[in-house]
C-alpha cells in the first residue's frame, strides 16, 4: 500500500479526502492547505506519496509520479499501464478507509496536475459511489477509454474543476477539452479558470473550500 501522511481536523472523523500530489512533488504539498479550509466538522485528510519511477519527458530522471510522461499534448502516447498501476493503489487506499469506518459516499478524490488525472480516472472506474471528485490544474487520461470503462455508481457523482488561464505545463484548452468530454457524457462538471499558471490561488481555494464542505457536509448526513 502508498505510504501516506494523514492529518484530521478533529476526532471522530466521518468523512475522508485522499489528495494526490503532482509530478515531482510528495504527500506533504498540500498538508498546509488543510487548516486554510477550516472545515467545520471532522475529516480524515490522506495524501499519499506516488512511487519513485524515471519520467521520460525529464530525461528519464527518477522522482515521484503517479504515470511515466511519454509526451507533452494530447496527440503523445500515454503511459496506460502506470495509470491503472496508481488507479489500483488509490483504490486500496479507498479500501482503507472503508476498513476504518469512512464508507465510499463519504470519501472525496482530490489532485491536482498528475495527481488530478489519476484522481478522475479513478473515481470515474470505481464501482463504489463517492462523495465528488477535486480536480485542480489537470486533464482526463485515457479520455478514449471512458465511455467503455466507466461505472455507473459513479455517473452523477460531482466533479469541481479548476485552471490557470496562463498554465504553461498543461494548457488550459487540453483541461477545456476534458470538461467537454465529461460533460458530453453526461457527468455534473463545474469547470473554472483563475489567472494564473500551474499552481493555485486564493480565490480557486475559497472556490472549493465551499464545494468541498457542501460535498461533505451532506455525505456525513448520508
Amino acid at each position: 500500500m502508498l505510504a501516506t501522511v494523514e492529518v484530521e481536523t478533529g476526532r471522530n472523523a466521518r468523512a475522508a479526502v485522499i489528495w494526490l500530489h503532482g509530478l515531482g512533488a510528495d504527500g506533504h504539498d498540500f498538508e498546509p492547505l488543510v487548516p486554510e479550509l477550516e472545515l467545520p466538522f471532522a475529516v480524515r485528510f490522506v495524501f499519499p506519496h506516488a512511487p519513485v519511477r524515471p519520467v521520460t519527458i525529464n530525461g528519464g530522471l527518477a522522482m515521484r509520479a503517479w504515470y511515466d510522461l511519454l509526451a507533452l499534448g494530447r496527440a503523445g502516447p500515454e503511459d496506460g499501464p502506470g495509470i491503472r498501476a496508481s488507479a489500483t493503489a488509490v483504490a486500496e487506499l479507498i479500501d482503507r478507509e472503508e476498513a476504518r469506518g469512512i464508507a465510499s459516499q463519504r470519501l472525496v478524490l482530490a489532485g491536482f496536475s498528475q495527481g488530478g488525472a489519476i484522481a478522475l480516472f479513478t473515481a470515474l472506474r470505481e464501482t463504489r459511489p463517492l462523495a465528488g471528485v477535486l480536480a485542480l490544474s489537470t486533464y482526463l487520461p485515457l479520455a478514449e477509454t471512458l465511455a467503455t470503462e466507466r461505472a455507473a455508481a459513479n455517473r452523477g457523482t460531482p466533479i469541481w474543476m479548476a485552471h490557470g488561464s496562463a498554465d504553461p505545463v498543461i494548457p488550459l484548452a487540453l483541461a477545456a477539452a476534458s470538461y467537454d468530454g465529461l460533460t458530453s457524457l453526461g457527468y455534473d462538471v463545474t469547470f473554472k479558470a483563475y489567472d494564473m499558471g500551474h499552481s493555485l490561488c486564493a480565490a480557486e481555494i475559497r472556490d472549493f473550500r465551499v464545494w468541498l464542505k457542501g460535498r461533505l457536509q451532506g455525505a456525513r448526513r448520508g
